[in-house]
């Protein structure tokens, strides 16, 4: 897909240090949700230069998650082609980058406003495990949201411990330079990068009126109400909602769900 893109050859960190570089950004890490923050809160910020100068020069769990850089920079959409041919209704506003250093993972999610996602990356190797929604259960998900319990090691799970992730089925991917994946809406996705590199997700619509309600309800209460309860009762809120959702894997386990 990406082939005729200039980006594939233009985008480097050196590039985009050079575009970019003064920009502060905030930055994530691997440690576990803290109950009495927001879901995504930065562990830390730095200047953007000096995040890209790191992740090439050393490993670090840090990463950026989301960062519209096109809205700082208008003139890379020169650099990409949006593939209207494979489908409508992209969010031509949003495109969002994502950047990690070697050992840094995003933790298992499904996107909360529930988009199809075209994912290409740049630079490096990146591991991707995927999911159907039909798992969630099965997951640990965490009730009222879009994430997962994460006490488990998704590339490497204790089966004794969490025993309804036995018989699950995804699908493993790693991506190099240049390559595009495709995730439909409401897959779940677990990264980790191998190499410090970057990546673009394109996000478009899905042409169900029923899935873009049920996006905006997601954003509006779903997304608003877990960050007030979690911000309100803090602890408390977290550990009843990670038994709850080891109570609801172990039922999904034991009455065999999802169906095949």
């Amino acid at each position: 897909m990406t082939k005729s893109w200039p980006a594939r050859e233009k985008w480097t960190t050196e590039y985009l240090k050079e575009i970019g570089g003064d920009l502060e950004v905030p930055l994530y890490d691997n440690a576990k949700v803290d109950p009495s923050k927001p879901i995504n809160s930065a562990a830390a910020h730095m200047r953007f230069g000096d995040y890209l100068d790191l992740i090439k020069r050393e490993p670090t769990e840090l990463r950026i998650f989301f960062f519209n850089l096109f809205k700082h920079v208008p003139s890379l959409i020169k650099d990409i082609v949006l593939p209207k041919d494979l489908m409508g209704g992209f969010i031509e506003s949003m495109p969002a980058m994502f950047f990690g250093g070697s050992n840094s993972v995003t933790f298992l999610h499904y996107d909360i406003d529930l988009p199809h996602l075209f994912h290409t990356h740049f630079g490096g190797r990146k591991h991707i495990i995927l999911f159907d929604n039909k798992w969630k259960e099965r997951l640990y998900c965490i009730p009222n949201a879009t994430y997962a319990l994460e006490d488990y090691d998704v590339a490497n799970p204790d089966f004794d411990k969490f025993p309804a992730l036995r018989g699950v089925e995804g699908y493993e991917v790693f991506l190099e330079h240049g390559d595009t994946l495709f995730m439909p809406t409401g897959m779940w996705h677990w990264m980790k990068y191998l190499d410090g590199s970057f990546s673009l997700s394109l996000r478009a619509w899905d042409a169900s009126p029923i899935r873009k309600a049920q996006s905006l309800f997601n954003l509006a209460i779903k997304g608003g109400l877990d960050s007030v309860l979690k911000m309100a009762l803090k602890a408390p809120y977290a550990e009843f909602r990670e038994k709850l959702a080891v109570k609801r894997a172990e039922k999904a386990l034991a009455k065999g769900l999802p169906r095949k």
